[in-house]
């Protein structure tokens, strides 16, 4: 990722999106922006325009957390736009040696793998920030196996969200985790901006994708870390499930698991994956063995 590009025109889209009387400033006359001035920016953060005017064409090298955090307020900010700036600015900075990237071929700690394996009654994997699931347990292969059913390993996420059709019939909130998806992407992009395998990956679904391609221009960031998603499966039918995300922070990793409320058409429906998974030795991985739950 080019972190002046980035810098440029996330903070151009952020400023454009901010109005006068938002920021509680008085307008007059006739505007050419629709949102506030770089002038008024530097205003509402106590800096120069001039100062302020550099910032923004991408120089963040040097910039304090003070006038960062100045910077953040007078653009309101959420917090995970606050910490994709703090990113850009770490990035702008020199290149330390310390710094994770997503590794060419995905590393999962033999404990890791232990404790995907000793969690039954959730679907659980082990994601990076290209949204490859690196390892998953049993009922989380059966929970995405249209995914799993193809030849690509590690299996992407993103990628089959905006190159395959049938993204569209698993998930009919298809427009919102679209956006969702997107966004995480972006604020993964921010913290490794020199991971070429994620560049590698935003280049080429930018090419292939017009939905994709939109979404990304829109500079939008967030955190990846609880929600509630509705997956169409091919055998169990629709389930609504909830997400939460815990960080694997040696690793650059983070685990995933997927959970129904209790008592549930939701919850039975997990339950039966469930048990179709645990049946050994001779599972074959064709959940059209398993009966419908309206059957």
């Amino acid at each position: 990722m080019d972190v002046k590009s980035e810098t440029q025109e996330f903070l151009t889209s952020r400023r454009g999106r901010v109005t006068p009387e938002q920021a509680g400033i008085t307008a007059y006359g006739s505007r050419r922006v629709s949102g506030l001035r770089r002038s008024e920016v530097a205003m509402l953060a106590g800096v120069s325009v001039e100062y302020y005017t550099r910032i923004e064409r991408g120089n963040l090298s040097g910039v304090s957390d003070g006038i960062l955090d100045a910077l953040a307020t007078a653009l309101k900010l959420d917090d995970a736009e606050r910490a994709h700036l703090f990113d850009l600015a770490r990035a702008a900075g020199p290149a330390s040696p310390t710094r994770r990237r997503t590794p060419a071929t995905p590393q999962v700690r033999p404990n890791v793998r232990w404790v995907l394996d000793a969690i039954t009654g959730a679907a659980a994997f082990v994601g990076n920030g290209c949204q490859e699931m690196v390892a998953a347990n049993p009922l989380a292969e059966a929970l995405w196996a249209p995914l799993f059913a193809k030849a690509e390993r590690p299996v992407n996420i993103v990628r089959f969200l905006f190159l395959d059709p049938a993204a569209h019939e698993m998930y009919p909130d298809w427009e919102r985790i679209a956006d969702e998806t997107v966004a995480i992407l972006r604020q993964a992009a921010g913290v490794h901006p020199r991971d070429r395998r994620l560049s590698d990956l935003v280049g080429e679904l930018s090419v292939q994708s017009d939905e994709f391609r939109v979404r990304w221009a829109s500079h939008d960031v967030r955190f990846h870390t609880s929600g509630t998603k509705r997956i169409v499966h091919p055998v169990v039918g629709e389930l609504t499930l909830n997400y939460e995300m815990f960080d694997l922070a040696s690793d650059g990793l983070t685990m995933v698991t997927y959970t129904a409320e209790p008592g549930t058409r939701s919850a039975e429906g997990l339950a039966l994956l469930a048990s179709w998974t645990a049946t050994p030795p001779d599972r074959t991985g064709d959940v059209s063995e398993l009966g419908r739950l309206d059957e």
